[in-house]
Parts: structure tokens; sequence; C-alpha cells
């Protein structure tokens, strides 16, 4: 071998572990960066000597996919666990101490000790009190409730500007990948923030890829919407301004496409978590406390006393469709709202309380007391009704034929169980997301013990192509001397 060409691998070898030693220095100081992925230098032989052939970037479009999978159903368990913790405080208070259901169970107390005593005014005044609170909280409760749901719909609007700001980002990035494959640039860089804004993405929404020509990368929703074709798709929503029992929220548009959030059993993506709680979660709460004001109304009605079969009509409760009552067995929408203590009863409106025990609100057909006497029978009558079995639209999500007191316990029993199986699903899939993420970190990331350890590989390989260099060139120098 000449000294020319020894000179040569020499110098090339010290070029490529310069090259070398910056792929390692790049990794090491990446090490900690989630969204990177470790780089090689691919050697190839070219006399004289060697020199780096390719920078090659780890994948694994396998584990990525589920990672994204994982990340998509982690968020929207999240946010929906999040949201039923809200509206539960909102509705039912700290250890349920405002729902309906404790006010009913105050209520049929306060009827109890008025039946013992029928003839205390201040029981009386502690019965309608006790009627007060139970509409307090159904009215309360039903202005929580679209209060959430008006706070849903702000969460939507900014999940779809955020959704098209990331569609923007990522269209700037599959360029970059698309002009450094067709140029014969290293693309790993643009590789690395495609992928980082598609993992951003992901948590909006569930994505599926696939790649064309040099890494164009097209996304769709997992139903099949496309979010990006060669550039981004539109993602609409137009907000609603204001919520009422009844109102209904507008949809969110891909492509033109309506989006469907599915079941809240498979809730996936921050998006999908806020239209389940606003139109599934607080619809179906809406509902129930809709069904328990009319069962309130029902238990509470008056009925004709003279046997003349006059119809039952509205008596301590009443709504602005009174003194008829609600259609039995059908929600009526928004009746939590307008629930109202009947003012003949109320002695804040100047009503008399005592017709509580009397009846007689709606006419002399109605009395169920007519000398007025000390009369618990009516008291009685009403707690039974509240215990009684009552036939209650199955819409709202519970159980037929119950009595409004179980009905209105087995609201707080729903909540809860939605809330323990968001919590249970939101552990899972964020041990999901943990060991999909180990996963592809061990596929993909920077192990900072193997770079330190060539790193140091390179430092002796560059010391030995060193001394080549020095020793040729002390031979050239001698040669030199001797002519």
């Amino acid at each position: 071998m000449s000294l020319t060409s020894a000179l040569g691998i020499a110098q090339n070898a010290l070029l490529t572990t310069a090259r070398r030693t910056s792929v390692v220095s790049q990794n090491i100081t990446n090490a900690s960066n989630p969204d990177y992925s470790r780089r090689t230098a691919l050697l190839s032989s070219e006399a004289p000597g060697v020199r780096v052939a390719e920078i090659r970037r780890a994948t694994s479009e396998a584990l990525f996919r589920q990672n994204l999978d994982a990340l998509s159903s982690w968020e929207g368990q999240k946010q929906l666990l999040a949201g039923l913790d809200t509206i539960a405080l909102a509705v039912n208070g700290a250890d349920n101490a405002s729902s309906a259901a404790t006010a009913l169970g105050k209520l049929q107390e306060a009827l109890q000790l008025y039946a013992s005593s029928p003839s205390s005014a201040t029981l009386a005044e502690g019965a309608l009190d006790a009627a007060r609170q139970v509409v307090n909280s159904l009215n309360n409760g039903s202005r929580q409730i679209q209060t959430f749901r008006a706070n849903m719909d702000v969460e939507v609007g900014l999940a779809v500007d955020d959704l098209n700001r990331l569609l923007a980002d990522f269209d700037v990035a599959n360029k970059s990948v698309i002009a450094a494959r067709a140029t014969g640039r290293d693309a790993s860089d643009a590789l690395d923030q495609r992928e980082a804004i598609l993992k951003q993405i992901s948590q909006y929404i569930p994505v599926s890829t696939f790649n064309r020509s040099n890494d164009d990368m097209v996304v769709t929703t997992a139903d099949g919407a496309t979010l990006y074709e060669t550039k981004p798709r539109m993602v609409s929503f137009e907000a609603t301004s204001g919520y009422a029992t009844g109102t209904v929220g507008n949809a969110v548009y891909i492509d033109g496409v309506p989006y469907s959030p599915g079941s809240k059993d498979a809730v996936s993506g921050r998006l999908a978590g806020f239209l389940s709680l606003r139109d599934d979660v607080a619809g179906k709460l809406q509902s129930q406390l809709d069904e328990v004001a009319r069962g309130v109304m029902t238990a509470f009605s008056e009925t004709d006393r003279t046997g003349g079969g006059g119809p039952a009509l509205a008596g301590l409760f009443t709504w602005p469709g009174g003194p008829g009552l609600p259609p039995a067995g059908t929600v009526s929408t928004g009746l939590a709202f307008s629930i109202r203590v009947n003012p003949a009863f109320d002695s804040d409106a100047g009503g008399n309380p005592s017709l509580i025990r009397d009846g007689g609100a709606n006419g002399a057909a109605y009395v169920a007391n007519p000398g007025g006497a000390s009369y618990a029978g009516l008291l009685i009558e009403y707690g039974d009704r509240l215990g009684g079995t009552m036939a209650f639209d199955p819409s709202a999500g519970l159980p037929d034929g119950t009595s409004v007191l179980d009905f209105s316990s087995g609201s707080i029993g729903w909540l809860e169980a939605q809330r323990q199986g968001a919590s249970n699903a939101e552990l899972s899939r964020n041990a999901l997301v943990v060991r999909t993420g180990e996963a592809l970190s061990n596929e993909t990331g920077v192990n900072i013990d193997v770079e330190m350890s060539l790193l140091l590989d390179l430092e002796h390989a560059y010391e030995a192509s060193a001394r080549i260099i020095r020793t040729v060139d002390q031979m050239m120098a001698t040669l030199l001397d001797a002519v």
C-alpha cells in the first residue's frame, strides 16, 4: 500500500468518525426528548476506506400506531372522568348533600314529623320549607347541567381550533419530509416533527395514517373521514350561544362530514369526550331530574275526593302547564327547571301551608280534610306515594317501575357508576399508554449507556486514524530528507 493510499484511508476514516460522532452526540443531546428517534450512521466501503452512506432513523410503525391509539383512548377517558367529576359535584354537591334524593329524604322526614303533630303550624312551615328545598335542588341541578353543557360546548370549540392549528403545522412538517425525500436529504428532523404533531392530533381525535411516495402521509379519522391529504381538511364547529333544557348542541364537521364520537364506553380523543359529556351524559342526567320532578308532582297531586271522577291536579308542586299534571310515563323536557312550589301552599306568596294537610288548592272537590281538624291522613298518603311504584320513561336510563325516592337515589348511583367506569377505563388506558410508550422508546429511543460506549469507541477510532496520519507524515518527511 502506498503512503498516499494510506493517507487517503486515514483521512476518510477521520471524516467518517467525525460524522458518526456528530450523530451520536445528537442522540445523547436528545436522550430525554420523547419525540426524538435514534439516528444510526450506516457505513459503506468505498476506496479509499469507508464513508457514511446513510443516516438511518429508528422506526417501529406498528408500535407507533399502537401508541397513537392508546393516547387517543386515554385522553378520551381522562376527559370523560374529569367531566363526570365536575357534573356530579355541580348537580349533587359534596357527599350528595344538594341532590334531589337528599332533599326528598328530608321532605319525607318533614311529612312524618308533621303527621305526628298535624295541628302544628311550625311543622307545616317545616314541611313547606322541605318542599322548597326539593324545588331548589331540581331547579339548581337543571341549571348546573345546562351550564355544564355550555362549558363543554366551549371546550369543543377550543378543541376544533387546536385541531385546525395542528393540521396546519402538520402540513408544514409533511411538506418538509416530501422535499427532503425528493432531493435525497436527511428527513429525520422533519419526520420527528411530523410524528410529534401526529401525537398531539391523536390526543384530540383517533387517527389512521398511510404513506405515499416520498413519505407523503395521509391522515384520516378512525371512521374514515379525511383530516389531511395533500393539504389540511377543515374541521368546523358552530358554537351554541346559550343552553337551555331541550337545546341540541351542534355537531363537529370534518371535511363536511359530521363527526360521531361513538358511545361513551368507547370514547377516544378529547373531542369525543367533550361531545359525549355535552350530549350523552348531561342529556341523560337532565332527563332523570325531569322524571324526578314529574314523580314528585304526581306524588303530591290532589285528587277528586267527591267521587265525581275529576282529574288529578297539581298540588304542593306545580309547573307552567298546571294545574294539569305532566303526561304520565314520559319525560317532560325541562320540568326540573320549571317546577315550583304551588303559591296556594306558599306562605311567602300569601298561601296556606296547612293545605299540605288538608288539600283543596284546586277547589272544594279536592279537600281531603273538610273539617280542617288535626287530621294526618293526607300527610301519610303523601309519604306512601313517595315510596310507591310509578312508571318512568326508560329513555332516562334508569329502571322503570320504582318509587320516586328510589329513582332519585338511582340517579346518583347511575352517575357514580359512569364515573367509576370512566375511572377504571382511564387507569387501564393510561397503563396501555405507558406500556406502548416504553416499548416504542426501547425500539426507537436513545439508550444513553449504549451511546456513551459508542462515543468512546469513536474516540479510539479517531485516535487510531490520527496516529496513522502522524506515522505517514513522519515516513514522508523521512523520504523527503533522504532525497
